[in-house]
């Protein structure tokens, strides 16, 4: 047995370890004394990603490219080809991945088992629709190859499936064309919530990739101010000299002590970022790296929470409540005991329907809040924001960054979830599925 966490830290698991390391791998899992679980590189920040007690299919030996139609743009690799491996090989080539997550350091296998978004939601939906074909292994050794053609009902199911429905071997995506690997941007500051949703109105039509960073901190007519960033890809000739990507890494070296977890920092920290861009906008040419992966370039910086980790609060609201629900959960958390980071997400998703049964994102405003995990505090209060959200018609419980929903809540938010079970192999859990369904896996 062997311990694995997720990236919040919150969770400590015993598990045994079962790498795949070929897709043609005879793996018998039917005869394997526990329930299954694929594993990538543990970017999940909840227990999806986790398997108490039970196996790990390690999945990063399956780690080879296939094919990269160099004209179409498809791509075809193994399961374990991270998003960092995949960048390397096509952005030479004048190519991109349609829909990218904040993090290159996720395998192909977990962006589709998460139906991961980006920035550019409303212009291109989520990672499962740019995903072609996959192959799956059930624990019974069927292989099924699914496509929106084939196998058409385990292809909803998977995208966005948390690996329940199997393990995907291989996968084939659409790539986006680029011509050079710059983003034109613009960052915007902004004074309060209202004027968000302004500059946001206004950027919709013209910039594919938006998103903002609040600080939650601010009170009163400074509630939900912050920075907006947008962007479009660039193409030469440049009007300015690009900034280039530096290849100096920080890594956070250990814990972060419990005393410097606390509200004055937290603030302090907040009041700096805002405080850093005097001008109102700010134009830069930026390279891709900084532009899509700014904490990439932080190694292990999950470890600014301390030993206790973090639990992120992520949801949508729509946008036809006035913004009453995002306001009432602004003023809750500046107003909370608790210690809310200053790594805060404002983004848009557009009216662009996702393609898995489970998937998260759909239209309206989601906004993502990272806390320090100060125990059963930190759970009652994440409740409390629930509440708000499901009055307000909108979901909770992201299961790629979730660590503490209810089972009447996860079911109120997803009420597909029976119709999504039916595709689950009897093989196959993890502590997240247990968790919202309330069910105990087979073999434990």
């Amino acid at each position: 047995m062997k311990e694995y966490q997720s990236w919040g830290r919150v969770f400590h698991y015993e598990h045994k370890i079962r790498p795949v390391l070929w897709r043609d791998s005879d793996l018998r899992l039917n005869e394997l004394d526990a329930p299954v679980l694929p594993f990538g590189l543990g970017r999940s920040y909840g227990d999806s990603c986790l398997n108490d007690g039970g196996y790990l299919l390690d999945a990063r030996p399956l780690n080879r490219f296939i094919s990269l139609d160099r004209e179409k743009g498809l791509l075809r690799c193994e399961a374990g080809v991270s998003l960092a491996e995949i960048l390397k090989l096509i952005v030479p080539h004048n190519w991109f991945l349609s829909v990218t997550p904040g993090t290159k350091f996720i395998t192909l296998g977990g962006a589709i088992a998460n139906d991961v978004h980006g920035k550019n939601h409303a212009y291109a939906g989520t990672f499962g629709a740019h995903v072609t074909q996959f192959e799956l292994l059930r624990s019974n050794g069927d292989r099924l190859l699914c496509s929106p053609t084939q196998n058409t009902d385990f292809f909803k199911a998977t995208i966005g499936g948390l690996g329940l429905t199997g393990l995907i071997l291989w996968a084939e995506i659409q790539l986006k064309r680029i011509e050079s690997p710059f983003i034109e941007e613009d960052i915007i500051k902004f004074d309060n919530l209202d004027e968000f949703f302004e500059i946001a109105a206004d950027s919709e039509e013209a910039y594919e990739h938006t998103v903002a960073w609040i600080n939650s901190s601010a009170t009163g007519a400074s509630l939900g101010k912050g920075l907006f960033m947008r962007g479009n890809n660039a193409a030469p000739p440049f009007a300015e000299t690009p900034h280039q990507p530096s290849d100096l890494q920080i890594t956070v070296p250990f814990d972060a002590p419990d005393f410097v977890l606390n509200k004055a920092t937290m603030r302090a920290l907040n009041a700096l970022y805002y405080g850093q861009q005097a001008a109102k906008i700010k134009h830069r040419l930026a390279h891709y790296e900084s532009f899509f992966y700014p904490l990439d370039a932080i190694l292990q910086w999950n470890r600014g929470y301390g030993k206790r980790g973090f639990m992120q609060y992520q949801c949508i609201v729509p946008y036809d409540d006035n913004h009453r629900a995002i306001q009432q959960i602004l003023e809750k958390v500046a107003a909370s005991g608790l210690t809310p980071s200053f790594l805060n997400v404002f983004k848009t998703f557009g009216d662009y329907p996702s393609p898995g049964m489970l998937s998260f994102p759909r239209k309206g405003v989601t906004l993502a809040i990272d806390f320090a995990n100060e125990g059963q505090a930190t759970l009652d209060f994440q409740d409390e924001l629930d509440r708000i959200v499901l009055d307000s018609g909108g979901t909770g419980g992201y299961a790629a960054k979730d660590a503490r929903i209810s089972p009447a809540f996860f079911r109120a938010f997803y009420p597909q979830m029976d119709e999504f079970s039916q595709y689950v192999d009897p093989k196959f859990s993890s502590s997240f599925w247990r968790r919202v369904t309330g069910r105990r896996a087979n073999n434990q």
